[in-house]
């Protein structure tokens, strides 16, 4: 037998409960056992053989990833940063999970490091190919450190991006009580987003720079100076408009979602070729009513 050694039950028990529903098929002659006073998993050496070590690595490996990574993220939250609500804890490793997911593209450059599958399943090969009894303790702390750093800086960068998330939200509540409390000035205007940005009014005209800055509330700008830009989100929350009709080709940028989250259903938005073709079509019916 050969023994993995753990500080704590509880990682003992897991570690046993996933072997053991991994390895199920090869349990009845050589059954994986579990020394709960001692905290230990006990492995026969012949699962250590060919396709069952392989398999048997695999399942130390889904164990760090599945089990003890969360564990490792969680006690860095409330150890290093004193995040200890578990609603809280749960936003900031979705930051962190959505970023090895491929989900945030935005954060990924600066969540770079150690290529977490490939350290860890060497570091998992070295110690298994020893055949030897091991502490999972001590293989985290020397043969993981590498590892077990790169979460503690994916937490920082995490706790970065939360709070910027909070005061965006902090953001979106104040300007949309302010929304609330206007009046429309427009019943609708369209807001061309492309090489440039460029607004229009309900005949298709471009609403210059300086007609833009008359419409803006000063109180806007006093109350709430750290939130609102002059260019953008001050004229449109000072029009109001009952209908915002905005063209571009990348709903995903930061400033699409930021009025997008503002005016809600207020937004109607198409690709820039829609634009062209609405704004034709549009001066075509004008001309015929002329006529």
């Amino acid at each position: 037998m050969i023994e993995i050694i753990f500080q704590k039950k509880q990682d003992a028990w897991n570690l046993y409960q996933h072997l053991v529903a991994r390895l199920a098929s090869w349990q009845e002659t050589n059954s994986i056992l579990l020394n709960e006073d001692r905290n230990r998993v006990l492995i026969p050496e012949e699962f250590y053989k060919n396709e069952k070590l392989h398999v048997l690595k695999k399942c130390v490996y889904d164990f760090i990833l599945k089990v003890k990574r969360d564990d490792w993220l969680r006690a860095i939250l409330a150890e290093s940063y004193f995040y200890h609500d578990s609603e809280e804890q749960d936003q900031i490793l979705d930051i962190i999970y959505s970023v090895i997911e491929g989900n945030r593209r935005d954060l990924a450059p600066f969540m770079e490091g150690v290529g977490e599958q490939g350290m860890i399943q060497s570091s998992i090969s070295e110690i298994f190919n020893e055949k030897v009894s091991f502490s999972f303790d001590s293989f985290v702390m020397f043969r993981l450190k590498a590892y077990t750093e790169q979460l503690s800086q994916w937490v920082e960068i995490a706790i970065d991006e939360y709070k910027m998330e909070q005061e965006y939200q902090v953001f979106l509540h104040t300007l949309r009580d302010f929304l609330e409390d206007r009046k429309p000035q427009m019943s609708h205007l369209y807001l061309l987003i492309d090489e440039n940005m460029v607004f229009y009014n309900q005949q298709f005209i471009e609403m210059k720079r300086s007609d833009l800055f008359k419409t803006i509330d000063r109180k806007l700008l006093v109350n709430h100076p750290v939130y609102v830009d002059s260019g953008t989100i001050a004229p449109l929350l000072s029009i109001a408009p009952e209908t915002i009709y905005l063209y571009t080709d990348d709903p995903h940028q930061p400033l699409v979602r930021t009025i997008i989250n503002l005016f809600e259903e207020r937004v109607k938005v198409s690709p820039v070729s829609a634009f062209h073709d609405e704004k034709v079509n549009f001066f075509k019916e004008d001309c015929e009513n002329i006529q």
